[in-house]
């Protein structure tokens, strides 16, 4: 059994910082690739930020340059440091990992259960 916990999620002013934090535990036999992932009431779940294995990024648009995305393998953890927060980033985060369990050879996607991040004007 593999499973995600996110963490660090909560109320901020505008133009302030967060930290969320996901934890990947269970029976893993390896992790590929690691990001965080929004939805505000009444969208879509969107892209925030990835990251591979060997550590490269990706960001969407709308939050790069305020948003950075780091794992730690050693830890099996995927962080998101948020800056210059902004009414609009108010979402539900989760964290989606790419993994292969112990015992097998096939990967799997993994969600956590979402932080509430919620950025008042």
């Amino acid at each position: 059994q593999v499973q995600l916990v996110e963490s660090g999620g909560g109320l901020v002013q505008a133009g302030g910082s967060l930290r969320l934090s996901c934890a990947a535990s269970g029976s893993i036999g390896s992790i590929n690739a690691m990001g965080w992932y929004r939805q505000a009431p009444g969208k879509q779940r969107e892209l925030v930020a990835t990251i591979t294995s060997v550590g490269s990024t990706s960001y969407a648009d709308s939050v790069k340059d305020r948003f950075t995305i780091s794992r730690d393998n050693a830890k099996n953890t995927v962080s998101l440091q948020m800056w210059s927060l902004l009414p609009e980033d108010t979402a539900v985060y989760y964290c989606r990992a790419r993994i292969t369990p112990e015992g097998t050879r096939n990967e799997y996607y993994y969600w956590g259960q979402g932080t509430q991040v919620t950025v008042s004007s």
